[in-house]
């Protein structure tokens, strides 16, 4: 069995939040209304205390979706993370990517985020494998539900288990690089923790565990 790199993506193998990034531009072009703003961004503060009901915020967010067209939110998205999120790719993500590549080791992308930025920041980077929250679509359209679990805190090890199963992956020799203290399970669950520019609830716990840590 293949150990295999899993990577988180914000302010991991990017050094900002794309989250935070996408209300901004959504503000600047005027598709996001002032309240909604301020709704984002009592999440993404809840987000960064590792306090947020992801699945609860996730299933408002994919239910207000319902009916609209996924091309346009895939080409809007792609715009968006051309523009926006490939400028911010962490060098040592590049440099931590080179290593596992020879290696031998699988890599892949382990995120709460949707395939509209996390799928384009893959191509860019040569990762192969995409592990993140996926709405349900039928007929080219938004459903308004996704697939369960979210790809958040125990959700992570779910997909990552799956997927190790598929793919033959050894999770015990596994690396998993995250900034999260939410990705706790899923650090847990591999055999060599990577903390990367952590929270500081995951730096305190780093700590304790004897985990490395780094800035990128």
């Amino acid at each position: 069995m293949t150990p295999a790199a899993f990577f988180d993506m914000d302010r991991t193998l990017i050094r900002a939040n794309s989250g935070t990034l996408w209300v901004r531009w959504m503000r600047e072009r005027k598709e996001m209304t002032r309240w909604k703003m301020l709704q984002a961004i009592g999440w993404i503060a809840q987000y960064k205390l590792a306090i947020l009901d992801m699945e609860a915020v996730i299933t408002k967010l994919i239910a207000e979706l319902e009916g609209e067209p996924e091309q346009a939110m895939i080409e809007k998205c792609l715009e968006f993370t051309n523009k926006l999120v490939l400028p911010t790719v962490a060098p040592k993500g590049l440099q931590a990517l080179a290593f596992h590549r020879e290696q031998g080791h699988v890599l892949a992308i382990l995120s709460s985020s949707s395939p509209y930025v996390t799928e384009p920041l893959a191509r860019h980077l040569g990762i192969e494998h995409v592990l993140c929250t996926r709405p349900d679509i039928r007929d080219g359209k938004f459903v308004g539900t996704h697939v369960r679990p979210a790809c958040y805190g125990a959700g992570k090890v779910h997909w990552a288990e799956a997927f190790a199963k598929e793919q033959q992956i050894d999770l015990g020799r596994s690396f998993f690089y995250t900034d999260s203290y939410s990705d706790l399970p899923m650090l847990k669950r591999v055999g060599i923790q990577k903390v990367v520019n952590p929270d500081t609830r995951l730096k305190r716990h780093a700590r304790r565990a004897g985990w490395e840590v780094d800035e990128w």
